[in-house]
C-alpha cells in the first residue's frame, strides 16, 4: 500500500498481469519454474535484487505465512545464478505468474537481526505504532529525484480522516467515507475522485454456528443488495465473488426474495412467533452479525442488514469491533460483514483457494467441503483464461448453492485530494496507494 515492497509479478491499472521484479517466468515442467530477474534493480540499502536475497526471503514467507500456502502449497525457491531461481511447487499452479503477483509474494532481503530491506520506491524512515509511517524516496529506486518524503497517518475512524481533508491537513485522504463527501466537495482545492475497486463486500457466514444450509440460503435471499447500495451511496449489487469488470465475474446481481427467504425457514421448521421471531424446539433464530470500522461501508449497512434479516424472523444483535482479523479468527460471530480484494493477482483462484477451501488460512466462515475442494483442484492442471473462468464459475456455483458467503456489495470507493495531488490516479486497490508515480502527480 505505502509504495515500498514489490513482487515478481504484479497487476496494473487495468488489472493485467504485468512483470514488476521479474523479466520472465518460464516452466520446465509441472512443478517446477525458472525465474530470470530484471538487472539494475536494488534494495533500498544498495544491494542488488539478485536470485540469492529472493529465495531467502520467499523461502522464509512460505516457512512463516499459511496464507503464501493458499495457491500451490509449499514452495521453495533456489537459486541458479546471479539473475536465475528454480521454484518448485508441492502442486502444479498453471497460472504461476499470478500467484506471484498474489499479497503474501511481497520480494525483501532478510536481515541477519530478523528485518527486511525493500525494493520499491520508497523506504521506511520512521514508524510509530498505531500512529505513523515516515517515508522517504529510495535513493536506489529509478526517479527518486522527482519524490518527497510521505508521512502515512493513521485515523481512528474515516470521519476524523475527513475532518483531517477538510482542514487542510492531508494531500490524499484513501477511503473516505460517503456521508462525507456533500461538504468535503464544497471546499476549495479539494478533489474528489470515485473508482471500482477489486474489494467485493460480502457476509461471512460462520457455518460452525449456522450449520443448516437452509436457514443460509435464508439470509442469501433476505439480503436485498440494491438497498445496501442505496445506503452507501454507491457501487452495484454484487453479482458474485468478483467486481463486474474481471473476465471471469458473474453477470447476474444475487437475488432478493424475501417469500423465498420465509419459505426456506419454514421448510427447516423455524415458526414465526407473535412477535414476528422465529424459533424451534424453544430456540430462538438469533444471529450475532459484527462489522468493523476500517472500512466505513460496512458499517453503514449494518443496520440495514439487521433490517433485512428481522424481516423475515431472525433475531438479530449487532456490534462493531475493532480488531476484524481478531474476530474473524476467533470466531464468535455468525455473520462478520467483510471486505476482501478477491483478485489481487488478476486470477480467480486465490480467492477460492484461500477463503473456501477446507482448512485454508483464511477460510473463516469454517466451511468445509469436498465437492467444492475437488472443483478447486482442477485449477491445478489449467492455465487457459477462459476455462479458468469456467472452473471459478462451477466453484462458485456450489458457493450460491451452500451459501458459507453471501456476497453484496461491489463498491466504489473515494479519494481526496489536495491540489498539488489533483493529478492522482487511484486504482486496483488499496494495494496501490503510493506509486511510483505519485511523484509525478505532485
Amino acid at each position: 500500500s505505502e509504495g515500498i515492497g514489490e513482487n515478481l509479478y504484479t497487476v496494473d491499472e487495468n488489472g493485467v498481469l504485468q512483470p514488476q521484479l521479474a523479466a520472465a517466468v518460464r516452466r520446465l515442467d509441472d512443478l517446477d519454474w525458472e525465474v530470470t530477474l530484471k538487472p539494475g534493480r536494488h534494495f533500498s540499502d544498495g544491494t542488488e535484487v539478485d536470485a540469492d536475497a529472493v529465495s531467502t526471503a520467499l523461502n522464509h514467507t512460505f516457512a512463516t505465512n499459511k496464507t503464501a500456502l493458499a495457491t500451490g502449497g509449499m514452495l521453495s525457491f533456489a537459486p541458479e545464478g546471479p539473475l536465475t531461481l528454480k521454484v518448485t511447487t508441492a502442486r502444479p499452479v498453471p497460472a504461476i505468474a499470478a500467484l506471484f503477483a498474489e499479497w503474501p509474494m511481497i520480494v525483501y532481503r532478510l536481515e541477519p537481526d530478523g528485518g527486511a530491506r525493500f525494493s520499491g520506491p520508497y523506504q521506511v524512515a520512521k514508524f510509530t505504532p498505531d500512529a505513523e509511517l515516515d517515508l522517504v524516496p529510495n535513493p536506489h529506486y529509478p526517479g527518486a529525484d522527482k519524490r518527497s518524503p510521505v508521512t502515512v497517518e493513521k485515523f481512528g475512524d474515516a470521519q476524523a480522516m475527513a475532518l483531517a481533508f477538510r482542514a487542510g491537513d492531508l494531500d490524499l485522504a484513501f477511503g473516505l467515507p460517503v456521508q462525507s463527501l456533500a461538504s468535503v466537495r464544497g471546499e476549495p482545492d479539494r478533489t474528489i475522485k470515485s473508482f471500482p475497486v477489486g474489494y467485493q463486500y460480502m457476509a461471512l457466514i460462520n457455518t460452525q454456528r449456522v450449520p443448516d444450509a437452509a436457514v443460509r440460503q435464508a439470509i442469501d435471499r433476505a439480503l436485498d443488495r440494491a438497498q445496501l447500495v442505496a445506503a452507501i451511496e454507491g457501487g452495484r449489487p454484487a453479482t458474485g465473488a468478483f467486481a463486474p469488470y474481471f473476465p471471469f465475474a458473474d453477470r447476474a446481481p444475487r437475488p432478493s426474495d424475501l417469500a423465498a427467504a420465509r419459505r426456506r425457514l419454514d421448510e427447516a421448521g423455524w415458526a414465526a412467533g407473535s412477535d414476528g421471531t422465529r424459533s424451534k424446539g424453544g430456540q430462538a433464530l438469533r444471529l450475532k452479525v459484527l462489522a468493523y470500522p476500517q472500512r466505513p461501508d460496512l458499517v453503514t449497512m449494518l443496520p440495514v442488514v439487521k433490517a433485512q434479516l428481522q424481516a423475515v424472523g431472525f433475531a438479530v444483535d449487532t456490534a462493531i469491533v475493532n480488531d476484524p482479523s481478531g474476530a474473524a479468527a476467533g470466531g464468535d460471530f455468525d455473520l462478520l460483514l467483510w471486505a476482501q480484494n478477491t483478485a489481487p493477482s488478476g486470477d480467480p483462484a486465490f480467492f477460492f483457494n484461500s477463503m473456501l477451501r477446507t482448512g485454508a488460512a483464511l477460510n473463516f466462515a469454517r466451511y468445509a467441503n469436498p465437492a467444492l475442494d475437488a472443483i478447486l483442484d482442477k485449477f491445478a492442471a489449467e492455465a487457459d483464461g477462459q476455462k479458468r473462468a469456467e472452473i471459478a464459475a462451477a466453484a462458485e456455483a456450489v458457493v450460491f448453492a451452500d451459501v458459507p458467503i453471501a456476497y453484496l456489495v461491489s463498491p466504489d470507493w473515494y479519494v481526496g485530494l489536495s491540489k498539488r495531488l489533483a493529478g492522482y490516479r487511484p486504482w486496483g486497490s488499496d494495494y496501490h496507494v503510493l506509486r511510483a508515480d505519485i511523484g509525478e502527480a505532485d
